[in-house]
């Protein structure tokens, strides 16, 4: 006797697990960790011939009739349709739609983040989304991390899904940054052709390693000042985290940016808590129409007031 949201089972207790406790049996008899047995039990979900088990230290006996109702676990990578507060509509048509992602919101479910998402976004908004990708990624062809802030284009139609997917991998998206660095980099502009991979201490964390994936990221300063310089920066590659290894690589990591090496004393100067970057231009072929089309989002509040205080400072 099962249904959608939960299991239930019942077992007779063998002479072998006798005078255990009752969390061992489960986990032995139902293949289930301790503490998932004791979870249940504190969730009133036990049974030793028909009485409610309160204590996963009460100890059972053989024969006794053991019955558990196990609930089906959420699935971390479910979109769950909710208005995210702050996503900003730019553009809207039956192919593509293009948003203005605030702080916080990561693009997609992903397993360890249970935050706001644009997926979820976008369903909660009515949007049909492209059924291209992974089921929690359906439609989206390109990613910001949750603590970036910026333009971004999300799929609605297979077929803008399929154009633009292959202008990502061809690089023929034109993709600009602005990000605001410690120090002033040295020549004021350049590109960076450094490999990236996974830190070898920090699964959270990248960094430049030999035989890592192929990374180039070309800058150009735009202001420089006392403490740190404004610069404007093309993505000719799209590796996780990109922009923000390159600069601390080059020992000018973003303003605020402490994972990868910021200084905190400045990122509480300026009173930013999370890295100074934002996806300031997204440029590309219309799927349908293929004009050249380009989208522009301003900075957002705690980033422009950051910059004022920069350049106060000189």
């Amino acid at each position: 006797m099962s249904s959608a949201s939960s299991e239930y089972r019942v077992l007779p207790v063998p002479d072998s697990l006798g005078g255990e406790r009752v969390d061992a049996a489960i986990a032995q008899m139902f293949g289930l960790s301790r503490t998932r047995g004791a979870e249940l039990i504190a969730e009133g979900l036990v049974q030793l011939d028909g009485v409610d088990v309160t204590t996963k230290s009460e100890r059972v006996m053989p024969g006794a009739r053991l019955e558990v109702t196990i609930p089906a676990e959420a699935d971390p990578l479910a979109v769950v349709p909710e208005i995210v507060e702050g996503i900003g509509i730019i553009y809207d048509d039956e192919s593509i739609v293009v948003i203005d992602k605030p702080v916080g919101v990561a693009v997609h479910p992903s397993p360890g983040w249970s935050g706001p998402t644009v997926v979820a976004h976008l369903a909660g908004a009515g949007f049909r989304i492209a059924t291209s990708g992974a089921s929690e990624r359906q439609g989206i062809v390109q990613r910001l991390d949750v603590g970036t802030s910026g333009v971004m284009v999300i799929c609605k139609s297979e077929y803008a899904y399929s154009v633009l997917k292959n202008a990502f991998r061809h690089r023929t998206v034109d993709k600009t940054y602005h990000a605001l660095v410690q120090g002033h980099p040295d020549p004021l502009t350049g590109t960076i052709d450094a490999p990236i991979a996974r830190h070898p201490g920090a699964d959270h964390r990248f960094a430049v390693r030999e035989g890592g994936r192929p990374s180039i990221t070309h800058y150009e300063t735009l202001e420089a000042h006392r403490f740190a310089s404004l610069l404007e920066v093309h993505l000719e590659t799209g590796r996780t985290h990109q922009i923000r290894v390159h600069m601390s690589a080059l020992k000018h990591p973003c303003v605020g940016d402490l994972t990868y090496g910021a200084d905190p004393t400045l990122a509480r100067r300026v009173g930013v808590t999370r890295q100074w970057l934002h996806a300031v231009r997204l440029g590309f072929e219309h799927p349908d129409t293929g004009a050249y089309v380009q989208f522009e989002s301003p900075y957002p509040d705690d980033l422009a007031a950051a910059l004022e205080v920069i350049r106060d400072g000189d």
